[in-house]
């Protein structure tokens, strides 16, 4: 995941204007501080790249939510490790796109619930635009790929005046995995676990 999220970061028209928190200060209590600080809502793009757990998958909750670093002595489930859904909830976010590069974020909060109401609730909760979340457990190559071939041409067709969408540029970086990859990658379930939801047109 290190690797997916600094080679999305350096890609040209992105490098020098991210921000890439890993290893020991990818936890929650940088998040909440950084969410308090209203650093968060600064950003228009917010990539988590993590594993992503369904409901009941994490002892002690029944909600669906992120692994992120837990503190050597874990002392309050504000900083356990686990983001949840309904601490995604309360985050405070300014955001055209969050984009959770992890299996199943696109699952039910509970088992009987209907898709998306998890984690991608929770994140429309917390004003977030626009989502991109996977159905399905996710290659990190093929995360890497999607990812990058979507933002870097979608900033560039802002730059040039073609200003399509963000639905647009995830087809586009589908066809491009699928068109140049190998036997595995064109195969779906390679490219396909990701699906756009929320605004998806042409915007900021």
């Amino acid at each position: 995941t290190a690797s997916q999220v600094c080679e999305i970061a350096e890609a040209p028209g992105l490098a020098g204007a991210s921000r890439v928190v890993l290893a020991s200060e990818a936890s929650e209590r940088t998040l909440r501080q950084m969410n308090a600080s209203g650093e968060l809502e600064r950003f228009r793009i917010i990539q988590f790249a993590t594993h992503g757990a369904l409901a009941g998958q994490v002892a002690g909750t029944s909600e669906p939510g992120l692994i992120l670093t837990p503190p050597d002595v874990i002392s309050s489930s504000d900083d356990d490790g686990f983001l949840s859904a309904s601490e995604v909830a309360d985050l405070k976010l300014n955001a055209d796109w969050v984009i959770l590069s992890a299996c199943n974020t696109a699952a039910a909060r509970t088992g009987s619930d209907e898709a998306l109401s998890g984690l991608a609730s929770a994140f429309f909760y917390a004003d977030a635009r626009a989502l991109l979340v996977s159905h399905w457990e996710v290659y990190t190559t093929a995360a890497v790929k999607l990812i990058q071939g979507a933002i870097v041409p979608l900033r560039a067709s802002r730059l040039g005046g073609d200003n399509y969408g963000r639905a647009e540029a995830v087809r586009r970086a589908m066809i491009d995995v699928i068109r140049t990859g190998n036997e595995v990658q064109r195969h779906p379930a390679y490219w396909a676990p990701f699906v756009l939801v929320g605004e998806g047109g042409a915007g900021r």
